[in-house]
C-alpha cells in the first residue's frame, strides 16, 4: 500500500445543485470502533443513501481496503437537502483519506465531484459548471472532476482542473509526494489544466454556429415585409411579440426564424445558458459552450410546472430553458389559462421563484416571448374568400380571445397581423429580405444600446423602466401630444404606455436616430393591435 496516513476524521469539499445554482457541501467522514456499518446523515436523498453500496464496491474493486469500522458521513450544512450522485467520489476520497490510504494533501482545498460505478469508474454528473462557478466564488482554486466533464469544467478561468477516470488513480504515486498516480492511458486522456491559450482556442471552437442556424432564413418567407419589419424591431430590442392571422399565412415559419436575426450572446450570457442546461441534465454536448440563443417551443398541453418549473425538488421549466433566447407558444389560446397566467411574473421580473416547505428556489428566466394565434376558432375571421368563410359567431370570437387575459396581453409589446399574401408574392425570382440583411441592422441597433446602457447594468431597450426609461426616451412636443391622444383614445394602461416608449426607442435605434420622433411613436402605436376593443370589429 506504500505510505499510510492515520487519521480518524477527515473532511473534503464537494457540491450539489440548488435549483441551477451550485452549493458547496462539506463531506465529513469519521471512523470509530464498533460494528462495521456506514451511515450518511445531513438530509441526503435516496440517490445519496444508495451511494454507500457504490462506494463500498468501488473501493474494494480498485485495490483499496474498505475499513471494517463504524463509518459516519455527514453532509454539511445539515439543514439543506442534498440530491444526486455527485458526492460519490468525495465520499470515497474522504473514507480513503480518513483510513490512511491516501494523503490528506490530495483533498485539501480541492472541489471533488463525480459518480462512481461499481468497478471504480468515475461517471460525469450534471451541473458541473454551476458547481465550479460556486467553488471559484468561495476561493477554491482546484477541482477534481470526472473525465466526461473535463471540457465543461475547463471553461471556468482561474481554477486548476484535474480529471479522473477511475478511483484507482487516487492511489499515491511511487515518489510518495502525495500526488495522484495516473496510469499511462489515463494520463494521455487527462486534460490537466485548461488555461491560457488552450482555453481560448476551445472557446473559439465552441463559438461556431450550429448547423440548425444555417438551415433557416427569412429569405424563405415570401412577402410579409411588414411582419419582417416588426420581427426586426422585436429582435433589436428583445420585445415580446404576438402574430395574429389565419392558417397558412406563415406565422410559425416567421417565428421559427427569429433566432437567425438575434444578436450574438456575450460570454457571460453563454455561460449562464450553458449552466442552466448543464444543471437540467439537457446539456448533450459537454465539449462546447452554448453560443446560439435557445429556442423553446413547448406543446400547448404543457402544464404550469412544465412552463415555469416545479416538482418535489424543483427543476427549471421552459421559461428558464429559454433564458436569453426565445420562448415560442404556437396557437396561444390553446394553452390552458392557468399555464399562461404563470408567465406574468417571470415576464416582468425575469426570474422564477418557487417555494417549497424546506427551501426556496430561484431560476433565471430572461426570455423573449413569441406567440401566434388565429383570429377566431375556425381561423378565417377577417380573411374570408369565395371558397372559405368564417363560421364563428361574435360570441365565439370574443370567448376565444378571452382565453388570453388582458394582463398577459399588456405584457406583449408587439401585436402583429399576418394576412394572406397575393399569389404574385410567391414568385421565387423576386428578391426577399434575408436573415443576413435583417441581422446586420439588428446588430447595429444592439451596438447602439450596448454603448448607451454601458453603465446602467442593462442590455436591451425592453429592460428599460422607471428612471432609466425617462432618461433615455425623451419625447419632443409633437411626439408627446400624439402619445397622449392615443393613450386617451385607446384606453391604454400605464404598462402599455411604457412599452410603446420602449418600442419607439428601438425603432429610432434601427434608424440610427438619437431622438425619438413622432414618426417613431406613430409606428410603435401601429404595433399595438389588441389594445383596441377585443371584439370582431376591433381589429
Amino acid at each position: 500500500m506504500g505510505e499510510v496516513f492515520f487519521v480518524m476524521y477527515g473532511k473534503v469539499v464537494s457540491a450539489c445543485l440548488h435549483g441551477v445554482e451550485g452549493k458547496l457541501v462539506e463531506v465529513e467522514v469519521d471512523l470509530s470502533n464498533g460494528l462495521p456499518q456506514m451511515s450518511i446523515v445531513g438530509l441526503p436523498d435516496s440517490a445519496i443513501k444508495e451511494s454507500m453500496e457504490r462506494v463500498r464496491a468501488a473501493i474494494k474493486n480498485c485495490g483499496f481496503v474498505f475499513p471494517l469500522q463504524r463509518i459516519t458521513v455527514n453532509l454539511a450544512p445539515a439543514d439543506v437537502r442534498k440530491e444526486g450522485a455527485a458526492f460519490d467520489l468525495a465520499i470515497a476520497a474522504g473514507i480513503l483519506m480518513t483510513s490512511g490510504q491516501i494523503s490528506p494533501e490530495l483533498c485539501r482545498d480541492r472541489l471533488i465531484i463525480g459518480e462512481l460505478a461499481l468497478d471504480g469508474s468515475v461517471r460525469g454528473v450534471p451541473g458541473v459548471l454551476s458547481m465550479m462557478m460556486s467553488a471559484g466564488e468561495q476561493g477554491i482554486g482546484q477541482a477534481l472532476v470526472p473525465l466526461d466533464n473535463a471540457e465543461e469544467a475547463g471553461w471556468i478561468e482561474g481554477c486548476e482542473t484535474r480529471c479522473i477516470a477511475n478511483l484507482s488513480e487516487l492511489r499515491p504515486s511511487p515518489q510518495g509526494d502525495g500526488e495522484m498516480r495516473l496510469d499511462a492511458d489515463t494520463a494521455a486522456a487527462d486534460t490537466g489544466r485548461i488555461i491560457g491559450d488552450e482555453r481560448t482556442d476551445r472557446r473559439a471552437e465552441s463559438a461556431a454556429p450550429g448547423p440548425a442556424q444555417a438551415l433557416v432564413d427569412y429569405a424563405d418567407v415570401c412577402g410579409q415585409l411588414h411582419v419582417k419589419r416588426a420581427l426586426m424591431i422585436c429582435a433589436a430590442g428583445m420585445h415580446n411579440i404576438l402574430l395574429i392571422g389565419p392558417p397558412g399565412t406563415g406565422k410559425t415559419m416567421l417565428a421559427k426564424r427569429l433566432p437567425s436575426i438575434l444578436p450574438a450572446m456575450s460570454e457571460s450570457e453563454s455561460l449562464d445558458v450553458t449552466r442552466i442546461y448543464s444543471a437540467s441534465g439537457k446539456f448533450a454536448d459537454r465539449r462546447q459552450l452554448i453560443r446560439s440563443r435557445p429556442f423553446r417551443m413547448p406543446h400547448h398541453t404543457v402544464s404550469s410546472a412544465g412552463l415555469v418549473g416545479g416538482g418535489g425538488i424543483p427543476k427549471p421549466g421552459e421559461v428558464s430553458l429559454a433564458h436569453r433566447g426565445v420562448l415560442f407558444l404556437d396557437e396561444l389560446p390553446e394553452f390552458s389559462r392557468m399555464a399562461l397566467e404563470v408567465l406574468r411574473q417571470p415576464m416582468e421580473d425575469r426570474h422564477v421563484t418557487i417555494g417549497r416547505a424546506k427551501a426556496v428556489y430561484r431560476f433565471p428566466a430572461h426570455f423573449l416571448l413569441a406567440a401566434s394565434m388565429n383570429p377566431c376558432p375556425c381561423g378565417y375571421w377577417g380573411a374570408e374568400t369565395e371558397h372559405q368563410g368564417c363560421i364563428c359567431t361574435p360570441l365565439k370570437v370574443a370567448h376565444y380571445r378571452s382565453k388570453i387575459s388582458g394582463p398577459l396581453l399588456d405584457r406583449i409589446d408587439l401585436h402583429i397581423e399576418v394576412p394572406r399574401i397575393d399569389y404574385k408574392h410567391l414568385d421565387n425570382s423576386l428578391p426577399q429580405l434575408s436573415s443576413r440583411e435583417m441581422k446586420d441592422r439588428v446588430e447595429a441597433a444592439h451596438r447602439i444600446q450596448k454603448e448607451r446602457y454601458g453603465a446602467d447594468g442593462i442590455t436591451f431597450n425592453s429592460e428599460l423602466q422607471g428612471r432609466l426609461l425617462r432618461e433615455h426616451v425623451k419625447l419632443d412636443e409633437a411626439s408627446s401630444l400624439l402619445l397622449q391622444r392615443s393613450f386617451d383614445l385607446l384606453g391604454l394602461s400605464v404598462r402599455a404606455h411604457d412599452r410603446i416608449l420602449k418600442i419607439a426607442r428601438t425603432i429610432a435605434d434601427l434608424e440610427g436616430s438619437r431622438q425619438v420622433t413622432a414618426g417613431h411613436v406613430a409606428e410603435a402605436l401601429q404595433y399595438r393591435q389588441l389594445d383596441k376593443k377585443l371584439s370582431p370589429g376591433g381589429m
